[in-house]
């Protein structure tokens, strides 16, 4: 699976160790940055990542800033994407379960490293249950195409 990666300064240590984790998984990663300390703004970095996952050329997204607040609603902004911004395991669980989204909101400094990449191993083995959800989530699409204009 090939996950897009990205981040601004607020969240670059959290971005790196979430590299090493998928890489040590044998995840295949498209870094979308930064990766620089110096202050940036999360969405000349969210936004491309997000698109990498709307347009099929990463399967899955992941995007830090220091709450995870920023970059998820930038990436919730690209038709195609439903980025969930996660506190813990049981979220990132339930989210793709019941929501089939494709693109995982954190903060570092909201959440711990240990438990960030806990979070990031539940979003990324969980597969969408489909079923009754699959009608949310196709109701969901047409609320985007209706403001997609």
């Amino acid at each position: 699976m090939k996950i897009a990666v990205a981040c601004d300064h607020g969240g670059l240590n959290l971005k790196r160790k979430i590299i090493a984790y998928l890489k040590e998984k044998n995840y295949q990663v498209k870094d979308f940055g930064t990766d620089e300390f110096a202050s940036c703004d999360y969405p000349d970095f969210a936004l491309p990542a997000a698109e990498a996952v709307a347009s099929g050329e990463c399967e899955r997204g992941i995007v830090v800033c220091s709450t995870g607040i920023g970059v998820s609603i930038v990436a919730n902004k690209v038709p195609g994407v439903r980025c969930a911004h996660c506190h813990d395991s049981y979220c990132a669980e339930f989210t793709r379960l019941h929501n089939d989204s494709n693109v995982l909101a954190l903060g570092e400094k909201v959440v711990g490293e240990g438990y960030a990449l806990k979070i990031v191993e539940a979003f990324l083995t969980t597969e969408f249950e489909g079923g009754r959800h699959q009608r949310r989530v196709d109701k969901i699409t047409e609320i985007e195409k209706k403001y997609s204009k």
